[in-house]
């Protein structure tokens, strides 16, 4: 096929890093362009007339819908949005026929999808074919997100998935693209998820952040420590200890140390 002009947007370095190294191994792609927040997007889009882009649904200023949504109708490439969304939110894409990528994207899904934008683009009415199709991505979106709560966690044990109920959570740790579960009865588990994605999906009356990188089942905690510099150690129930950063010891104080 002809050779296939891309562009990447995503506000996690590694998670563009990644993509890019897949694409170098692909001798019928062409990456032209990178971006790192929505708006960048959708300049880039306009000045490098991409055939396809792989567009991150969570990133700062637009998300990738809204990358869509601001591009003018001749400007509007062949769109693969990637995700970490869980399993439900995929099944609704799936149904509804949308290219999307899941973390951490696999070399022969990614493939596949190249392939697939190769196949649309000998079809005259591509565009439109696609406007239209992008049109139904967001509904499918907006209703696979919504506002509701998470009331269970899938998590990988082995060969098996848990669901674990958000309630025996006691706390969420970011470590790099990774976040870090603990749940009540002290097993842990790890999930490619991001922090700033998961927080909105979790009852603010259950989970306080203590930091940039951790929240905490405020049912879980046991014990508030005061440490020099106005910060504290947080002790959860399940024997976890946690520090909590400067401003959000401030919340802390107003939140759950004042009666």
């Amino acid at each position: 096929m002809n050779t296939l002009r891309i562009v990447i947007a995503d506000d996690e370095r590694p998670s563009r890093e990644f993509l890019k190294a897949l694409l170098r191994d692909m001798p019928d792609v062409a990456l032209v362009g990178e971006a790192e927040n929505g708006s960048d997007a959708v300049e880039l889009i306009k000045a490098e007339r991409p055939d396809l882009a792989l567009l991150d649904l969570q990133m700062p200023e637009l998300s990738g819908m809204e990358v869509v949504k601001a591009l003018p109708r001749t400007h509007v490439p062949l769109v693969a949005f990637v995700t970490a969304f869980d399993e439900y939110a995929v099944k609704a894409f799936e149904l509804n026929a949308i290219d999307y990528l899941l973390k951490p994207v696999e070399k022969n899904r990614l493939r596949d999808t190249v392939l697939r934008a190769a196949e649309r683009l000998e079809h005259a009415d591509w565009r439109e074919a696609e406007t239209i199709r992008l049109s139904a991505a967001a509904g499918t979106y907006e209703a696979a997100v919504g506002t509701d709560l998470l009331e269970r966690i899938p998590v990988k044990d082995r060969d098996e998935i848990l669901l674990i109920p958000v309630g025996q959570v006691a706390s969420i740790v970011a470590d790099g693209e990774l976040l870090k579960i603990s749940t009540s009865d002290k097993r842990r588990f790890t999930i490619n998820y991001r922090l700033k994605d998961i927080e909105p999906r979790l009852d603010e009356r259950m989970f306080v952040r203590l930091s940039r990188s951790a929240l905490v089942n405020v049912e879980m905690i046991n014990k508030v420590s005061p440490m020099p510099g106005g910060t504290y150690t947080i002790v959860l129930n399940n024997g976890q200890e946690l520090q909590s950063s400067r401003l959000q010891s401030k919340i802390l104080r107003a939140k759950l140390l004042k009666l």
